[in-house]
């Protein structure tokens, strides 16, 4: 059995909030106390499958930046 997991998710949730707030990827590694680049955040834009953990540093970036707090289902939609 070769069951394919599927990776690409179409866009998720957090692009549009970042856009609503006028975030680009490089102001959410800047405000980011853990290791982050700008290539997770892109991944997570685009709906590439992330793990658990990034989704954790992601959704932390992102609660920075904005002053809000996002949950990780509000963010992604897998």
């Amino acid at each position: 059995m070769n069951i394919e997991i599927e990776r690409n998710l179409g866009e998720q949730p957090i692009a549009g909030i970042m856009a609503d707030h006028g975030l680009k990827a490089r102001d959410l590694v800047a405000s980011s106390t853990k290791q982050i680049t700008h290539k997770m955040v892109s991944r997570a834009c685009k709906g590439r499958r992330l793990t658990h953990n990034v989704q954790y540093k992601l959704r932390d970036a992102l609660n920075k930046s904005t002053g809000k707090a996002y949950s990780l289902e509000g963010l992604f939609t897998y």
